[in-house]
């Protein structure tokens, strides 16, 4: 996130205070560097959730939306992949697969799913976006809530009901799995 802040408050800069800007840049390129230096692993092929490390993190996926590597770049394109394929339960996402203080993970984390939709949308992949999207959109409650964690065994919502940022996630994600404007007009 100290990235994302860096490269949106350069394009700020450009436009409001233009003798900031290369100083902003500079700090984006810099800490992209040593994010990518440090957090890729190449064992993995993924970016991973703490520096030499090798445990996956799905908030990693959020650099996919925050554009932190180009569309087309192979290691996002490997990091949704992995992500999708080692921290998957069920079809639905747990955010690590580490002791986080709370115990092993058991249950998936809602909205590191819809994490996962909107990196699929980001990296282009529109297909699996709205299959993602399709399937999961099954497990609503019957008031149409979302719970903070869900148990696709079960399968049954846990955690904290109703979840605000699980909502905000859904909100999100269904506007990255929706046609685009020029698909429907």
């Amino acid at each position: 996130m100290c990235w994302a802040a860096a490269d949106r408050i350069t394009g700020i800069a450009e436009r409001h205070e233009p003798a900031c800007a290369a100083e902003f840049h500079a700090a984006a390129d810099r800490i992209r560097a040593e994010l990518i230096a440090h957090s890729w692993n190449t064992g993995k092929k993924s970016f991973v959730g703490h520096y030499g490390g090798e445990d996956l993190d799905a908030s990693l996926l959020q650099m996919a939306r925050l554009r932190f590597l180009p569309r087309g770049d192979p290691r996002l394109g490997s990091m949704i992949d992995i992500t999708n394929k080692d921290l998957a339960r069920g079809g639905w996402l747990q955010r690590c697969s580490l002791n986080d203080g709370f115990g092993m993970p058991s249950v998936a984390f809602v909205i590191c799913t819809f994490w996962l939709i909107e990196a699929l949308a980001a990296a282009g992949r529109r297909e699996e976006t709205r299959s993602v999207f399709d399937r999961i959109h099954g497990a609503l409650s019957p008031l149409g809530l979302r719970s903070e964690d869900y148990d696709p065994a079960q399968p049954r919502m846990w955690g904290n009901f109703p979840q605000t940022y699980s909502h905000v996630g859904l909100i999100h994600a269904a506007f990255s799995a929706s046609p685009q404007w020029t698909e429907v007009l």
